[in-house]
C-alpha cells in the first residue's frame, strides 16, 4: 500500500530486510548479521532509504537490486569463511557505494524538479500580479474620471518591465547558484547519507523558487521607485518619463535608452540580492545621518 505522507511518497507497510526471505535462507541471514554487522545495518539503512525515494520507478528498482543482491550474499558458500572474506566484502562495499550513488542523483532530481516548479510558477505569478494591477488599475482610473498623462504612463510601464525582469534575474541567480553547488542541501556530518525524504524537499523547494522570484521581483520594483525619485545622485537615468514625453523626434531613442535602462536595473536587483539590499539601505540611512548632522550644527557654531 502506497500514498502521499505530508507531500513524500512512501510506502505504509515498510520492508526490511528479513521480508520475503525464504525460509531455508533464515540461517544464511543470521550468518551474514554475524559476520558483517556493518554491511547488514547499512543495507537496512537502505532499505528503508529506497523505500523513501522520490521517483517510483527508482522505489521499486532500489528495492529489486538491494533484494537481489542480500540473496547473491546469502548463497555464496564465502559468507561461513571465518572471520569473513575479503572478496565478498569488497563486492558488498561496491554494491552499496553503487546505490547510495542512486539515492544521490534522485535526490538530485527531486532538488531540479522543485525548483523548476517553483521558479515557473513564481515568475508566471509574478508577471501576473505585475500586469493585472497596470491593466485594470488604468481602467478603474478611467471609470473614477481621473486621466493618466505621458509621464504617468511611462512610469507604470517602467514599473512593470523592472519588477518583470527583476522576476527573471532572480531565477538565473538561483538555477546558477544550483549549477555551482553538488550537493546544496545535504545536512553537514551525514556524508552521503540522504537526511530528508527528496519528496520533501522537493515540495520544499517549489515554495523557496515562488519565494525567491516574488524577492527579485519586489526588490527590483523598490530600486525602481527609490531610483526613480533621483534621491540617488549616484547613478543617473539617461532619460526621465518626463524628457520621454517631450522629446519629439527624439522620442525613439530616449525610449530605447529608458527600456535599456531599467531592464538593466531590474535584473540587477533581482540576480543580486547584496546590491539591492545595499541602495536601499544606504538610502534608507540618509535622512538619520541628515538629522544628526543638522543636530550637530549648532553645537559647532557655538563652540
Amino acid at each position: 500500500m502506497r500514498e502521499a505522507v505530508e507531500g513524500a511518497p512512501t510506502d505504509l507497510r515498510p520492508r526490511s530486510q528479513a521480508d520475503g526471505i525464504e525460509p531455508e535462507l533464515a540461517q544464511d541471514l543470521a550468518q551474514f548479521r554475524k559476520v558483517y554487522p556493518k554491511q547488514q545495518l547499512e543495507l537496512q539503512y537502505l532499505y528503508g532509504a529506497a523505500q523513501r525515494a522520490f521517483e517510483a520507478r527508482t522505489r521499486e528498482s532500489l528495492q529489486i537490486t538491494l533484494d537481489s543482491l542480500l540473496r547473491s550474499v546469502l548463497r555464496d558458500p564465502r559468507l561461513y569463511d571465518s572471520p569473513g572474506d575479503a572478496d565478498l566484502a569488497e563486492y558488498l562495499a561496491q554494491e552499496i557505494d553503487g546505490i547510495w550513488a542512486r539515492l544521490c542523483q534522485d535526490e538530485a532530481v527531486a532538488v531540479v524538479r522543485g525548483l523548476n516548479f517553483g521558479l515557473t510558477l513564481g515568475a508566471f505569478l509574478s508577471v501576473l500580479l505585475l500586469g493585472v494591477p497596470l491593466l485594470a488599475g488604468v481602467q478603474l482610473l478611467g471609470m473614477t474620471g481621473t486621466t493618466l498623462n505621458c509621464s504617468d504612463r511611462w512610469s507604470l510601464l517602467g514599473a512593470f518591465v523592472c519588477g518583470g525582469v527583476g522576476a527573471f534575474g532572480a531565477v538565473l541567480s538561483v538555477l546558477l547558484r544550483v549549477r555551482g553547488s553538488e550537493e546544496p542541501l545535504r545536512r553537514k556530518g551525514t556524508s552521503h547519507k540522504v537526511a530528508i525524504a527528496p519528496a520533501q524537499v522537493s515540495r520544499s523547494l517549489r515554495h523557496e523558487g515562488v519565494y525567491r522570484v516574488f524577492v527579485g521581483w519586489i526588490l527590483a520594483l523598490a530600486v525602481y521607485f527609490l531610483l526613480s525619485t533621483g534621491w540617488v545622485t549616484a547613478i543617473s537615468m539617461p532619460s526621465t518619463t518626463g524628457e520621454l514625453c517631450t522629446a519629439g523626434a527624439d522620442a525613439a531613442a530616449k525610449g530605447t535608452a529608458f527600456w535599456g535602462f531599467w531592464c538593466a536595473v531590474g535584473f540587477l536587483a533581482g540576480f543580486n540580492e547584496r546590491w539591492a539590499f545595499g541602495m536601499l539601505n544606504r538610502q534608507s540611512s540618509k535622512p538619520a545621518a541628515q538629522a544628526r548632522h543638522k543636530g550637530a550644527a549648532p553645537e559647532s557654531n557655538s563652540s
